[in-house]
């Protein structure tokens, strides 16, 4: 099929109402739980991994106990013990998961953040991409739906009636808005396979009355296998000639013609919960997707080849302001379980008098601090985006800068804290069951703080947190799931209130002048 970039045809579906375009708004909300959510999966998507199409990821050892993992996220929200924290009235009298919640002012927007907060804490912030993220993103573009109405009526009608599918359904999505790496020097449209001639990053290849065809690649589906469907878009700025590429639209994951790539598993490579307590149940999971001629219905599509938009998208709503809002309130849960392992870990060594370690302990948790006085700055100087309170923008950019530094220095220091105790360990659970060679970790794992499979379970747990090939997949995430750091430095910079700044300067300078001071010393 050859490649067509249309570019007049923006429109269809224009004037119909949602129920013709097929959304159900008629349904009432739902609340999901965890075996609801975990049976949805099981749905004929196309996973690969080692060599393999997945037949289940529910029941295969690479997902399953990921996937049982986002199950109990569903379950603490249906719990009615939890309904008041983690539930809202979106009207019609039905609870609403609230991750999905546009706040109409700054309580709410805090009532909102004690939500996710406590959920993350569930695993402790290593779902990076947890249901509340890519909500997080439709909900914020939602809050801007006169952007997107201002540029075509019919993809604004698309995209009200998807959030409140969503939202209704209680779907858990993920996203794919970054191109794939190749050559980096190029444009998207420039990108090409092989010698083949067609393109790699995902774009239109055909459109009629029914919706738009796609094919090529987009990356990093992280979650894409414990998730419902997903948000297909892009983040990245894009040149003139990459309008086939300008795209946001959102489909199922067992979509006709959707492949997920996966990476390795760290779970289906974790030997048990006890040797990898992480690895072996949160492991997210990242993929690249692969479009094979995807069809996409007009009422999943929000921008068609607009190259403009696909910015204005992220940048004059607050969705790109409300989803990262998100990633530091999870990121904040994470710093406090990290520095909780560092006072662990020298309470297990018994250093905790030593003064050196007093001083690092302290500065772990100055940084966590930091990360949590951001979040409440990013509420406390929120505004009114018409009818919705959303973050400041510049709180939110400053936080992303300063804990891209801050996270592989945390690792670093924790590590530097641990010392020979994260690798002194047993090779794994199945030596506990020679009576022999437990009887000599008994004699060698010592710890004035626990007994010796104490001390030999918490350092498992630490190296899965700080040295496992886990850890370092969550460092590297960390550093780069913002943007590389000049991205969220030009951020910080354009968002910052450089007119106060200058004008205090221009006061300083102001108040005095060389001809003042040349006649006071000629006077003197």
């Amino acid at each position: 099929m050859r490649w067509r970039c249309w570019t007049a045809l923006r429109s269809p579906g224009a004037g119909r109402t949602a129920v013709e375009r097929g959304i159900d708004t008629e349904e009432p909300a739902m609340l999901r739980d965890g075996a609801t959510h975990i049976a949805s999966l099981n749905d004929g998507r196309a996973v690969h991994i080692d060599g393999r199409k997945v037949a289940d990821v529910t029941a295969d050892r690479a997902f399953r106990n990921a996937v049982a993992t986002s199950g109990r996220l569903y379950d603490f929200v249906s719990d009615p013990a939890n309904a008041a924290l983690m539930t809202y009235d979106a009207g019609g009298g039905n609870p609403c998961n609230r991750i999905w919640e546009q706040p109409a002012d700054r309580d709410g927007l805090v009532r909102r953040r004690l939500a996710m907060e406590r959920w993350q804490e569930l695993h402790c912030g290593f779902l990076g991409r947890s249901p509340d993220h890519v909500a997080s993103c439709i909900s914020g573009m939602a809050m801007g739906i006169e952007v997107f109405r201002e540029h075509d009526p019919a993809r604004a009608d698309a995209l009200e009636g998807y959030y409140r599918h969503a939202r209704d359904h209680d779907l858990f999505l993920t996203y794919v808005i970054i191109n794939p790496q190749a050559d980096r020097s190029k444009a998207a449209h420039e990108q090409k396979v092989g010698q083949s001639g067609e393109h790699l990053t995902a774009g239109v290849v055909d459109q009629d009355g029914t919706g738009l065809t796609v094919r090529g690649a987009k990356m990093l589906a992280t979650s894409a296998i414990m998730a419902n469907e997903v948000f297909v878009t892009c983040i990245q700025p894009l040149a003139p000639g990459d309008a086939a590429h300008a795209l946001s639209f959102a489909i199922p994951m067992n979509a006709k013609g959707l492949k997920v790539l996966s990476r390795k598993s760290y779970e289906g490579e974790a030997r048990s919960t006890f040797d990898n307590p992480l690895a072996s149940r949160f492991d997210e999971n990242d993929a690249v997707l692969y479009f094979d001629d995807v069809k996409v219905p007009w009422d999943r599509v929000f921008v068609n080849q607009d190259v403009a938009m696909c910015q204005k998208q992220f940048h004059a709503t607050p969705a790109h302001v409300y989803q990262n809002y998100q990633a530091q309130v999870r990121l904040m849960v994470k710093m406090r379980f990290l520095v909780g392992l560092g006072r662990r870990i020298a309470e297990v060594n018994g250093t905790t008098a030593f003064p050196q370690v007093r001083e690092a302990l302290g500065q772990l948790a100055a940084q966590a601090a930091m990360v949590e006085g951001m979040v409440h700055a990013m509420e406390a100087k929120g505004r009114q985006h018409g009818p919705f309170f959303v973050p400041d923008r510049h709180s939110l950019y400053a936080a992303q800068v300063l804990t891209q530094q801050l996270y592989p220095q945390v690792v670093t220091a924790l590590r530097d804290l641990a010392g020979g105790g994260l690798i002194m360990l047993p090779s794994g659970i199945a030596d506990f069951a020679d009576p022999e060679l437990a009887a000599l970790i008994d004699r060698t794992q010592q710890s004035p703080a626990t007994d010796s499979r104490g001390r030999v379970k918490f350092f498992k747990l630490a190296w899965d947190a700080l040295g496992s090939e886990f850890a370092s997949r969550h460092t590297q995430y960390e550093m780069f799931y913002a943007g590389a750091s000049f991205v969220t430095k030009n951020h910080s910079f354009r968002t910052y209130d450089w007119d106060r700044a200058a004008a205090m300067v221009d006061f300083m300078l102001d108040s005095y002048s060389l001809a003042d001071e040349l006649d006071r010393r000629a006077a003197e």
